[in-house]
Order: C-alpha cells, then sequence, then structure tokens
C-alpha cells in the first residue's frame, strides 16, 4: 500500500536578497509600502503643487475679498484708508443710496440682465443641443465641413465680430432693443461643439434605431429619449452660456443707448466713467458690482453637481 506524503511540497518565489542580508545580520528588512495609485510624487513636487494651488487660489478670492470690504465704506474710507482692511460700517447705508440712485436704476439693469442671460441661456443650450445632436447622429453631405466651421469659429474673438453684428442690426432696425442683445447671442459655437461630444457618448445609436422601428418620429425621439440622456451635459452648456451672457459687454454696449434697457455690466460701467466728475458714484460702482456676482455665484453652486458630471463625460472624448 502506497504511503501518503504528510507534506506536499509547494513552490515559492525566490527570496528577496536584500531581506537574506538583513536577516543574516541581525536587521529588520525594510517594510515596503506600495501605493494603490501609481508612485508617490516626491516632498518637493507636493510643495510646488500646494503653493500653486493656494496661489489660484488667492489670486481669484483676494479681489471678491477686497470688493466686499470697499463695499462697507465711505466715499472717504474708500480712498483714505487700507484697502484690506475694515473702516466704519456703512454697507447698508450703501445700499440704500444704491436702490435710490437715479430712481432705482440699478435694480432694473439687475433684472435686464435677468432676462438677458436667463432666457437667452435656456435658448442658448436647446439651440446648442438640438445642433449638436444633430451632427452627432446623422450623416450627411457637408458634415465635417460643418464640424470644422463650428470649431473654428471658437477662434474668432468676440470683439472682432461685435461691430459687424452692430451694423446687421442696425439694418434690420433692431438696434436699441431687447432682440439686437438676445438673438446674436443665441449662436453658441462652445456649447454646439460641447454637445456634440456629449450626444456621441451619452446617445446611444442602438436606442434611436429601436426608437424608429417602433415608429418614433425624429422630433419625438430626440425629445422624449435623446434629450434625458443630454440633460447632463445641458447644464454644463447652461452654466457657461449664463456666465457668458451675463458678462456680456461689448455688444450690449454698442447696440443698447437706452439706459433703461441696459444691462448691468454696461450700466455700472458708465456710473464708473461718471464718478471722475461724481465722485460719490465710486462706492456705488463697488456695491453694485459686489451685488452683480451674487447671481452667478447661486448659479454655479445650485448647478455644481450636475455641470461636474456632464463636463467629465463629455471631456472623455476630447
Amino acid at each position: 500500500m502506497t504511503q501518503i506524503p504528510t507534506q506536499i511540497p509547494v513552490a515559492t518565489a525566490p527570496a528577496d536578497p536584500e531581506k537574506v542580508m538583513s536577516l543574516k545580520n541581525g536587521r529588520k528588512p525594510k517594510a515596503s509600502t506600495v501605493y494603490a495609485e501609481g508612485e508617490r510624487p516626491s516632498l518637493a513636487a507636493r510643495i510646488a503643487t500646494w503653493v500653486f494651488m493656494i496661489a489660484i487660489t488667492l489670486y481669484f478670492l483676494v479681489p471678491v475679498y477686497w470688493l466686499v470690504v470697499a463695499s462697507t465704506k465711505t466715499t472717504t474710507d474708500l480712498f483714505g484708508t487700507p484697502g484690506f482692511l475694515f473702516a466704519d460700517m456703512n454697507f447698508f447705508e450703501n445700499l440704500q443710496k444704491l436702490s435710490t440712485y437715479d430712481n432705482g436704476i440699478f435694480w432694473r439693469w439687475m433684472g435686464n440682465s435677468l432676462i438677458y442671460s436667463g432666457l437667452g441661456s435656456v435658448l442658448m443650450t436647446f439651440i446648442s443641443l438640438i445642433s449638436g445632436y444633430a451632427l452627432a447622429m446623422y450623416r450627411f453631405r457637408g458634415r465635417s465641413v460643418v464640424i470644422a466651421a463650428v470649431l473654428g469659429s471658437m477662434l474668432i474673438p468676440q470683439t472682432v465680430l461685435a461691430q459687424p453684428t452692430y451694423l446687421l442690426l442696425v439694418e434690420l432696425g433692431m438696434n436699441n432693443t431687447i432682440l439686437g442683445v438676445l438673438l446674436p447671442s443665441l449662436a453658441y459655437p462652445f456649447g454646439v461643439l460641447l454637445a456634440f461630444v456629449f450626444a456621441q457618448q451619452a446617445v446611444p445609436m442602438e436606442l434611436l434605431e429601436a426608437a424608429r422601428l417602433d415608429g418614433a418620429s425624429e422630433a419625438r425621439a430626440f425629445f422624449s429619449i435623446a434629450l434625458k440622456l443630454l440633460s447632463p451635459g445641458g447644464v454644463t452648456i447652461l452654466l457657461f452660456a449664463f456666465i457668458g451672457s451675463w458678462n456680456n459687454f461689448m455688444l450690449p454696449l454698442l447696440v443698447i443707448s437706452d439706459a433703461r434697457l441696459m444691462p448691468v455690466t454696461v450700466g455700472l460701467s458708465g456710473w464708473s466713467q461718471a464718478s471722475i466728475t461724481i465722485p460719490g458714484l465710486q462706492t456705488l460702482v463697488v456695491i453694485g458690482a459686489l451685488i452683480s456676482i451674487i447671481p452667478i455665484i447661486i448659479v454655479f453652486v445650485s448647478l455644481q453637481r450636475y455641470w461636474r458630471s456632464g463636463l467629465a463625460a463629455g471631456g472623455v472624448r476630447f
């Protein structure tokens, strides 16, 4: 009868020479550290990264801090005290002067900016989504030329197009009107390109084919299926469009001459120029600039969790 061995030999990996020598010399071998996401950066690289991030943070936050401090000062304290130190608290007095100056026209400017940015960004987002979806889902002659034209139009500065756009609006009789500001802003090449890239990633062609086999029209397939899948990318486009419309300055400056139709950017710029002869306007410009950034902060914070996912998903194809 064959006797079964009590121990089965097991193949082992070759021993590390450094560990063997350490054991022979009576020293403990050094514990090796394994990082799950690759090699850990050096201390100098980490310090440089932190310094860079802190510098970028200060670059963006220091002007806002100065704006908050300056909005609490009187005109005398604004020029007679250190810029980053608080003086006498006059924030609410300045806010009251801002609300009553020139029959409260500042709040009319804020309302105009909300109309231009709110309505304009929604229309820009819809046009960008439907255009990018068409470029991504359909194959037609000249498609590559259209995509190249959209990409190339992003390289043209908006200031270059402001004067020809103004002349065209004058020919159409749309200068000094709300439509004169809204219509030119509906063409948003960056939004079209972002929607095009996102649609390729988010909308499966098989899903559209199944909808067509079920008898759905192209419009119903877009509004019932594709639009829901494109919503994260749409929020990203909406955010960029809103910020761009809110900060739009050159075109409204050329098109609008009626103070009641001006956005807040153009109105505050006019006050800033007039403050050379009217010293009290400096304080109103400062506190007006502080209030004008509040809608952007609200929109950014409220849409943050949506636009981050949409931008990340769209950036995969870049």
